[in-house]
């Protein structure tokens, strides 16, 4: 499927005209106070931390918007375009599968993107992917991480 602009879901992944930016918060956003220096990462930035997550592994939303902010110098990385550029990723690793890319070669979202997340209902191919993926790599169900945290 290709969003707007005739691009498919990798070309935006890959557009080499999208930078990262680092802004200075006017006002609180979100979790974020006012004052504070905020990442607005890239696709392509997302794309990358996904495909550095060791299969079996997984890294929350949460913790990959801290690790980008620390690596980029920022205080916070937003959690808006955060979400969209997830979204952008996820598609894309989806559109290449369904081109015969092997799993090993896609960027895996699934180890980011948990089973009751809101995300699961955006995209064009549902939830039942993400699902089955977390289960191959024995990746916590939202009811066992319930159990295990403190």
């Amino acid at each position: 499927m290709k969003p707007g602009k005739g691009k498919t879901w990798t070309d935006k992944v890959n557009d080499p005209t999208k930078e990262p930016i680092i802004k200075k918060l006017e006002k609180d956003f979100t979790d974020m106070p006012a004052g504070g220096k905020m990442l607005i990462a890239t696709p392509k930035i997302i794309d990358d931390y996904v495909r550095h997550i060791p299969k079996g592994k997984s890294a929350s939303l949460t913790l990959m918007r801290k690790d980008l902010a620390a690596g980029y110098g920022a205080d916070y990385t937003c959690p808006v375009t955060t979400g969209i550029f997830l979204r952008i990723v996820s598609e894309a690793a989806y559109e290449q599968l369904q081109k015969g890319a092997s799993l090993n070669k896609v960027a895996p979202f699934w180890r980011v993107v948990e089973e009751k997340s809101s995300l699961n209902k955006k995209f064009s191919f549902g939830s039942d992917f993400v699902v089955q993926q977390r289960k191959k790599e024995g990746l916590a169900t939202e009811k066992a991480k319930k159990k295990t945290t403190r």
